[in-house]
């Protein structure tokens, strides 16, 4: 059994309610499963199963309603995102970060490193060679009906981010058509973009991201 790894940064819903423009009104509560976690873990093998079942023990405690294939994928891509870190970024990249935001509809995961590389496997040209975990986690991606993409840091590195969507609560209208591109995030806005910043999209008030956001005065 691999030892838990602690989580760095864990942000939660701050308590009180908000009240909006009509008097005595207050908004719904958003489910309970929503956050932003991060964690971040040494660039070594072992960090591999170590993210993949940190992260599959947060989506059993929050009770995340994702069902079970997309729950194997989605710790495919974590295991898939971190093992690229550790063989191709190590030298550069001591240390890896992992992020998970939770929304309403969507669950993204990405993974932050100090190597400037950005892996071509996740853009147009699919006949590189090599990069056949990232190809993976594309594939993933897009079957499910989401989105992955490599975004620059202002460190210099990158982080390479995943966002797949959660079953739709029952009764609720079908989440709208989506159809990323490579290289591109889908324009409806459920997908929550990485950091760092507030994490927009269906991320409540009460969240952000524990990144700050260099702009912020």
């Amino acid at each position: 059994m691999f030892p838990r790894l602690d989580l760095v940064a864990t942000i939660e819903h701050e308590g009180g309610s908000r009240t909006t423009g009509s008097r005595g009104s207050v908004p719904a509560r958003p489910p309970s499963y929503e956050g932003v976690w991060r964690f971040t873990a040494p660039a070594v093998d072992v960090s591999v199963p170590q993210a993949r079942h940190a992260v599959r023990d947060l989506l059993v405690r929050q009770s995340v309603p994702i069902d079970e294939d997309t729950a194997q994928g989605l710790l495919l891509i974590i295991s898939e995102l971190v093992t690229n870190a550790v063989k191709h970024a190590a030298l550069l990249s001591p240390e890896v970060a992992v992020e998970v935001a939770i929304g309403a509809e969507w669950i993204r995961v990405s993974v932050e490193d100090n190597h400037p590389y950005r892996p071509k496997a996740l853009e147009a040209d699919w006949g590189q060679t090599g990069g056949r975990g990232l190809l993976l986690v594309r594939e993933i991606a897009l079957e499910a009906g989401g989105a992955c993409d490599v975004e620059h840091t202002a460190s210099g590195g990158k982080i390479i981010w995943a966002a797949l969507p959660l079953a739709a609560p029952a009764g609720s209208a079908p989440a709208p058509e989506i159809l990323p591109l490579a290289g591109t995030v889908p324009v409806h806005g459920a997908v929550p973009a990485p950091g760092p910043g507030p994490v927009p999209g269906n991320v409540p008030p009460g969240f952000t991201s524990p990144r700050p956001d260099p702009s912020a005065p």
